[in-house]
């Protein structure tokens, strides 16, 4: 999700999510603020919900901004024939441990 989809998400009604988990954030004050105002603009969503949409919002932006370093081995080929080289960049290793991480906290009960 890009941070601009955020306004459209938050004038919706009923969008909950059933498995999270909890995180204690300490904001600065002007970051706060902006918090509250925007669940006062938005009362259907509480500032927690507001904080995970954001997070989720500048992580997918993070990921896509993650530099492609093209390695040595050709691991496919596009349409048109030309080469696809491996990445040797962040991205591979983020989407790794993101996915190992997300099974395990998927396999721990709630609550533990």
């Amino acid at each position: 999700m890009r941070i601009a989809e955020l306004i459209h998400r938050w004038s919706q009604e009923g969008q909950t999510r059933t498995d999270v988990r909890v995180y204690t954030v300490h904001l600065p004050l002007r970051d706060a603020a902006r918090v509250e105002a925007l669940s006062v603009m938005y009362p259907g969503r509480n500032a927690s919900q507001l904080m995970a949409d954001l997070v989720r919002a500048a992580l997918d932006e993070l990921e896509v901004a993650m530099p492609y370093i093209p390695g040595n081995r050709v691991i496919a080929e596009d349409d048109y024939g030309d080469p696809i080289y491996e990445d040797l960049g962040p991205t591979p290793q983020f989407y790794s441990l993101s996915h190992e991480i997300l099974r395990k906290l998927a396999a721990v009960p709630e609550g533990k």
